[in-house]
């Protein structure tokens, strides 16, 4: 079905021309360090039945109030299935609409260094990303500073399971970032023995540069007092 409706997004955005309506713009809030009923995230782009106003948690249903989750999803792909949107940066914006035990359970982390570099991470169903902003709080498109590792797996309903290599205990609570991002640690090592899934190495995860589009523009983030904001627009450039 997200595949259908990837295709219907392509479709309507080379039908535009590309033009200023077709623009992608993003506005979000979330607090990094406690639950917090003021998160939300709203966007509007090509897709007019995607386009979703300061959608929240629904402690009700377990999901969002306005199914960020499902009407994002054309946004990620070109028609063929290539991804063309940072799937790490998607996963920060979800979490604004996530359970609250989210936050914790793929230990979100968000980090202003003094040269004012924002740095976001956390790890999802094995998978560690790091979202990293220019000096004045910018991520750029199509290719920011977006990075992606498999350092775990996940079985069924359970809970993720990382490589000891990188987690003391095997849990996102204990991941170890600076191993996580170390180059000079190879890939390929089993992570439980008996299970197949393997460790690997640091890749981009900017989106594909074959793809039919990218998306072009800045989003501006910021980080003041836990505190973690992304807005902009993005333009939809054919390649």
């Amino acid at each position: 079905m997200i595949r259908k409706i990837s295709v219907i997004a392509v479709l309507i955005i080379f039908a535009g021309g590309f033009a200023a309506a077709q623009e992608l713009k993003i506005d979000y809030r979330f607090n990094t360090a406690r639950t917090d009923s003021a998160n939300y995230l709203t966007f509007q782009g090509p897709v007019r039945y995607a386009g979703v106003e300061a959608d929240t948690f629904d402690s009700v249903s377990g999901a969002s109030k306005s199914r960020s989750t499902a009407f994002f999803s054309p946004y990620l792909m070109d028609m063929y299935g290539r991804p063309v949107f940072s799937g790490g940066l998607r996963g920060v914006l979800l979490f604004a609409v996530a359970p609250p035990a989210m936050r914790t359970d793929d230990n979100l982390t968000a980090e202003k260094a003094s040269d004012g570099t924002i740095t976001i991470q956390y790890v999802h169903r094995g998978t560690a990303y790091k979202i990293t902003t220019d000096k004045n709080g910018k991520l750029g498109f199509p290719r920011g500073g977006f990075s992606m590792r498999t350092i775990g797996y996940i079985q069924g309903a359970g809970p993720q399971v990382l490589s000891r290599e990188f987690s003391s205990d095997g849990t996102a609570a204990a991941a170890d970032w600076k191993k996580i991002w170390d180059p000079g640690i190879p890939g390929g090592k089993e992570i439980t023995p008996g299970i197949s899934a393997r460790t690997g190495i640091i890749v981009s995860d900017s989106g594909d540069p074959q793809a039919m589009f990218n998306w072009d523009g800045t989003l501006q983030v910021t980080l003041e007092q836990n505190i973690l904001k992304i807005s902009g627009t993005l333009r939809p450039v054919k390649r």
